[in-house]
């Protein structure tokens, strides 16, 4: 898709598929300062309208058939629709089913029960069938790409608001959930975990997702009771050193197992209760072993530097970035007037150090290379800026 993507994007801001922008941003009377402000959200918005139109039909034919395919692995769903689509758009809810490291027709069981545990007004709640059998089968590294493209399709062909997703997940589900959102944060809207365990899942990157835990209290098996209660301590510790950050709730159910009898229900009017900000002032990346190349308005020139464990702290104030990272010396920010004002100086600091300090100009350019890896019209830059330390 990021090929397509990028031919696509080459045509409309070059201008050979995107008149507005050919007669308005011609590159050979590109002015110095770059666009302004409306003409950069004009460009963005044209750009946008140009992405979806290229995609539409595969991804339609993937939503009728309910099955895409990434990278040689297929994922299929299930789905319910639940009142009508709401004037901003339909919420989606993506529902993670159980089982795992089981024979597929246990796992078959636990995706077609999945869909029946949940409903939510205004939404489209999706159960989709994990790839393979694995006991690990929604943490695997191909999970993550085959989830943008479902939420690119619900976005493009069904009318889903891109900042009304919402992540969920029992048992295996719940593992995937513990793992899926720290490094998935900047997709969802807000995340809920059931009855599952995070093996070695940080939850450093929900400094921006609302995060709920609802675990039986005689939920024994792989300590799933006593690790859900550190959880939720823990985002405690960190809610309290972070003000703004780490939202969360949650219940360990008394009296109850691995079956909660469905009082986890009420994790869904909760997650609904928040919508995504898709630029956040303050972000904290921490790299999963599943390593990613943008994180928020924040990127790696390179994927291929990106390793387990590396931890990014930044934080916008006024026309200041700051960064800290003892891991990583080399950034992509991707800006937007969203984020601070691209009229006026932008400072830059590194672990302290300035790195730049002066205008970052509002290009086409930023806008095609955002488009051409995040298929996401809520995090569009208008501009791009590489810092080295």
């Amino acid at each position: 898709m990021r090929r397509l993507l990028l031919a696509v994007l080459a045509l409309a801001i070059l201008g050979g598929g995107l008149a507005w922008v050919n007669r308005q941003f011609p590159l050979v009377r590109m002015p110095s300062p770059g666009l302004s402000r409306a003409e950069a959200e004009q460009a963005a918005s044209a750009a946008w309208r140009e992405v979806a139109e290229a995609e539409r039909q595969p991804l339609a034919k993937e939503w009728a058939e309910k099955a895409l395919t990434v990278d040689g692995k297929t994922l299929r769903w299930l789905e319910q629709r639940f009142g009508d689509k709401p004037a901003e758009g339909w919420s989606l809810f993506i529902s993670m089913h159980g089982g795992g490291g089981a024979p597929a027709q246990v796992n078959d069981q636990q995706w077609r029960n999945q869909i029946r545990l949940y409903r939510h007004p205004g939404a489209i709640l999706v159960a989709p069938r994990a790839p393979t059998d694995t006991w690990n089968l929604w943490h695997e590294a191909h999970i993550d790409g085959l989830l943008d493209r479902l939420i690119a399709g619900a976005v493009i062909t069904q009318g889903v608001n891109p900042d009304r997703v919402y992540l969920l997940g029992y048992s295996a589900g719940g593992d995937g959930v513990y793992q899926l959102a720290p490094r998935m944060a900047d997709r969802f809207a807000a995340a809920s975990m059931m009855a599952g365990h995070p093996n070695e899942a940080s939850p450093l990157g929900l400094r921006n997702l609302p995060f709920a835990i609802w675990c039986g209290a005689e939920d024994k098996a792989y300590n799933r009771n006593r690790i859900a209660a550190e959880w939720l301590a823990k985002l405690g510790e960190l809610a309290a050193a972070d003000p703004g950050g780490y939202v969360h709730s949650g219940k360990i159910v008394p009296g109850k197992g691995h079956w909660m009898d469905l009082e986890d229900r009420d994790a869904l009017p909760w997650m609904a209760g928040f919508t995504r900000n898709p630029w956040p002032k303050s972000v904290v990346w921490r790299q999963d072993d599943v390593t990613h190349g943008r994180f928020y308005w924040l990127g790696l020139p390179d994927p291929a530097i990106a390793k387990a464990g590396q931890l990014i702290r930044a934080r916008v104030e006024g026309q200041v970035i700051e960064i800290q990272s003892e891991d990583v010396r080399s950034l992509i920010l991707w800006l937007s007037d969203q984020l601070l004002d691209l009229d006026k100086h932008v400072v830059v600091k590194a672990n302290g150090m300035v790195v730049h300090e002066g205008r970052v100009r509002r290009r086409p350019g930023a806008i095609g290379n955002s488009l051409g890896d995040r298929v996401d019209p809520a995090m569009i830059p208008t501009a791009q800026l590489e810092i080295n330390w």
